[in-house]
């Protein structure tokens, strides 16, 4: 769309207010709305100012003023709306050279795009992450100076089995670990998971399939069509907004953080990738292992050799690492395989065809920004192909069940934020190839992760060391 379509649209549709978004360093939407009637053909070219210092990770109060200049293409009608709202995703630019903003993550997500184009290696990279998240009825939560808890609840939750309820407590309550896959009218949720699917189509965001996932207590997962990473990444940013306010129509909440529950399942967002180049798939060889070229093999080199500083930007909070445990389905072992889940890296082997060729990520989790998150996947695999990564041979067995001793020979993501910062701080260099991250925009991200979300943790004692040591 161009920005005549844009206001064709806004006219057409009777839209009475436009909303600007944007994201801010750890991937958070942020927004402001003005009245349909001051958008115009100029508000694309001028742009529309807003206090950088006020956003996570973004500008000092001396540096504050910025400006949002929001991309036609993006322009959905707003499904979380009660008047009729227009909504676009924004790039963010300095106002005195308006010059695209180095801590913008959209813009580091164009950057590594256009890096790509500019080695030759491909024209086009596509991503298809898999969001888990769960829907809860009750979300409580304090911490303060002398106490703190949290408490999550669903009507699905096994916890509940006991529980007196309007109308007869009737059982239907998955038991830990056997949520995957159940029928109603153990899955509660199929009529809000295909609200939240209709919603996504009438955005423009192609949807392939819903289901309830492995956990009790409401996991969920939806699944949009691979795009290009640019497009991907704010179908991503919308897929949330849509599917968190769908869920607060129904009277519940969602949330895409990694590790809610205590002994289940964790929420992932295994992370689909392929490059092509003049419409060939850089990583299809039918002569090659699970049909994969030595371009493809290389770049899942590069993945894995990166992979501990990858985690910094892909498992981005300290919950993360409470996910990243062995024996809930999350890999921790630096392997690759055909089909087996027990590996960080996995070749799908559902079809032998050149369009269904990819490789997938599994250790990211939808807590990332998915604009840093995509952008340093692509560019750790760019570097594998570029240096000719080996990955060594696959390891095609239950990286679970394996002897200790050969466990041992394999490496294992960071068990910790702080670890997985400190491999970042150690290995970024492949990062500002291009100028596609900039030092500025690690150094940045690495004080804001350690300041607002480590260190905030560390210092406070969790409820659980309360229940291990009051009595001391």
């Amino acid at each position: 769309m161009t920005p005549q379509d844009v206001l064709a649209l806004a006219k057409e549709k009777g839209v009475k207010f436009v909303d600007f978004k944007f994201t801010d360093l750890p991937g958070m939407f942020q927004h402001f709305t003005i009245p349909v009637h001051y958008l115009s053909e100029d508000t694309f070219e001028d742009g529309l100012g807003f206090d950088g210092s006020s956003i996570r990770g973004f500008q000092q109060i001396h540096e504050s003023d910025m400006l949002l200049f929001p991309d036609p293409s993006t322009a959905i009608l707003d499904p979380g709306c009660k008047h009729p709202t227009l909504s676009m995703i924004c790039n963010v630019k300095d106002p005195i050279t308006l010059e695209s903003y180095g801590r913008d993550a959209r813009y580091v997500g164009q950057k590594a795009v256009a890096y790509m184009q500019d080695t030759g290696i491909a024209d086009k990279a596509y991503f298809g992450p898999e969001a888990e998240f769960f829907v809860f009825d009750d979300v409580r939560y304090k911490s303060t100076t002398n106490g703190s808890f949290y408490k999550f609840d669903s009507a699905e939750g096994n916890w509940n089995s006991d529980r007196e309820e309007e109308g007869g407590n009737l059982g239907y309550k998955p038991r830990p670990k056997e949520g995957y896959f159940p029928v109603p009218p153990s899955d509660t949720l199929q009529d809000l998971r295909s609200e939240m699917v209709l919603r996504l189509l009438a955005a423009g965001i192609d949807t392939e399939l819903h289901h309830h996932e492995v956990a009790q207590g409401g996991q969920c997962e939806i699944d949009i069509k691979y795009n290009e990473l640019i497009k991907m990444a704010d179908s991503m940013m919308y897929y949330k907004y849509i599917i968190k306010t769908t869920a607060r129509e129904f009277g519940k909440m969602v949330t895409f953080m990694p590790k809610p529950l205590y002994g289940d399942n964790g929420s992932g967002m295994h992370t689909h990738q392929s490059i092509w180049k003049g419409g060939k798939n850089v990583f299809y060889d039918p002569s090659g292992y699970a049909n994969f070229s030595e371009a493809g093999l290389f770049y899942i080199g590069g993945l894995m050799k990166h992979l501990p500083a990858l985690c910094a930007l892909i498992a981005p909070t300290t919950n993360s690492y409470k996910r990243l445990v062995p024996g809930y389905e999350a890999p921790v072992n630096i392997a690759y395989s055909q089909r087996n889940r027990s590996a960080c890296i996995r070749i799908p082997t559902y079809s032998k065809s050149e369009g269904a060729t990819r490789m997938e990520l599994r250790t990211p989790d939808p807590a990332c920004n998915p604009y840093i998150a995509f952008a340093a996947m692509l560019m750790a695999g760019l570097d594998g192909i570029k240096n000719r990564t080996d990955p060594g041979e696959p390891v095609d067995k239950n990286l679970y069940d394996l002897d200790p001793e050969i466990l041992a020979t394999i490496p294992q993501v960071p068990d910790a934020l702080d670890k997985a910062l400190l491999e970042l701080e150690a290995d970024h260099d492949f990062l500002l190839e291009g100028d596609v991250f900039t030092t500025d925009f690690i150094e940045n991200y690495i004080d804001y992760k350690r300041t607002a979300e480590v260190d905030a943790v560390r210092l406070r004692p969790h409820p659980h060391e309360i229940y291990l040591y009051h009595d001391i």
